[in-house]
């Protein structure tokens, strides 16, 4: 019973409507007013949206069970493994890097938007390594798997890859002096809208979301990062401001003549949860088993998806270079001819 039980609250708790329901049972709406009411407003936006997604797919005969397969596993699965995981490192960061901050900061319009910009680094670098050291990749790939956009993507995610993400950001912002209350509402923020990117096609056909595609990270940014095209591998890091993708020239915007193409490189078993969930963690672990020498093994580890200890490098930087360098020559061979 205490198993049904929990599910069923599993079940109500997906929708977040705990905090909304205190407050009208509560018959104070001041409390509307506040940060808790505000997110309470604010919480069951996505799995209502993913509702209305599912709704107008069904409606315009494109729903498919198997868009949502991976997605439902992944979030079933992490809600009974990993639930308290990330909070307790969020804390522990807190703790841990306080004392020792660069720099105290208060909770001011300024400070915030300050505040707002080290997350957005923090998550950078969070975000980055996830995709360029290999070990993180297998926490991170599952986000990846995917082969089809829409909300319920953003619940697909290794249960490890938050207490990791959470290390790196807390630990960065917080060192860098950001406000641990502020820095709680950032979070929110950026969760939030972290969401809302992962819109698919049946709620917002064009992601670009007209002037602010050049403003802030919009949906159609997050596609072409979930894109397994090989000019969009490993672009569009950001989460709300794309500042940092730009400094450190990872941004490109979505060519709407080139078709997205979503999911990861490796070849997988169509649709699967347990390859999407488990299956970059066994290839990691058959290529160190296989490589000659401890050297070799600890770079497979380290070391980028794609590395080999052939000298056959399949990493993304190595493919998009090639991949243009042909695109060139195909390029110049049709101005001769033209010529």
């Amino acid at each position: 019973m205490d198993f049904f039980k929990e599910v069923a609250n599993e079940f109500t708790g997906f929708w977040g409507l705990g905090g909304l329901l205190d407050i009208i049972k509560s018959g104070d709406y001041s409390k509307f007013l506040t940060y808790g009411g505000i997110t309470s407003l604010l919480v069951p936006l996505t799995p209502f949206l993913l509702l209305l997604e599912i709704i107008r797919a069904a409606f315009y005969k494109r729903f498919k069970v198997i868009h949502y397969k991976i997605s439902f596993f992944t979030y079933v699965l992490n809600a009974f493994v990993g639930r308290v995981i990330s909070i307790a490192m969020i804390g522990l960061c807190i703790k841990w890097f306080l004392p020792i901050a660069l720099l105290k900061t208060t909770f001011t319009w300024y400070w915030f938007i300050y505040g707002y910009v080290i997350w957005e680094f923090a998550h950078f670098i969070y975000h980055y390594l996830a995709h360029k050291v290999r070990l993180l990749w297998c926490l991170h790939s599952t986000h990846h798997a995917p082969e089809s956009m829409n909300l319920s993507v953003t619940y697909a995610h290794f249960f490890l890859e938050a207490p990791y993400a959470d290390l790196i950001r807390t630990s960065i912002c917080i060192l860098l002096g950001v406000n641990p209350a502020m820095l709680f509402v950032i979070m929110f923020i950026d969760g939030t809208w972290g969401a809302m990117i992962h819109v698919g096609e049946n709620i917002i056909k064009d992601g670009r979301l007209g002037f602010l595609n050049n403003i802030i990270l919009t949906p159609s940014h997050h596609r072409v990062h979930h894109a397994r095209n090989i000019v969009y591998m490993d672009t569009n890091f950001c989460n709300l401001l794309n500042i940092w993708d730009k400094v450190f020239g990872t941004y490109y915007p979505e060519d709407r003549s080139i078709p997205i193409e979503y999911g990861i490189s490796r070849p997988m078993i169509k649709n699967s949860f347990l390859d999407a969930y488990f299956g970059e963690i066994v290839a990691l672990a058959k290529d160190v088993y296989r490589a000659p020498g401890i050297k070799n093994k600890v770079f497979y580890i380290f070391m980028p998806p794609g590395w080999s200890h052939t000298g056959d490098h399949k990493m993304t930087h190595v493919v998009r270079k090639k991949y243009f360098e042909e695109l060139e020559a195909e390029k110049a061979k049709g101005e001769k001819v033209l010529v």
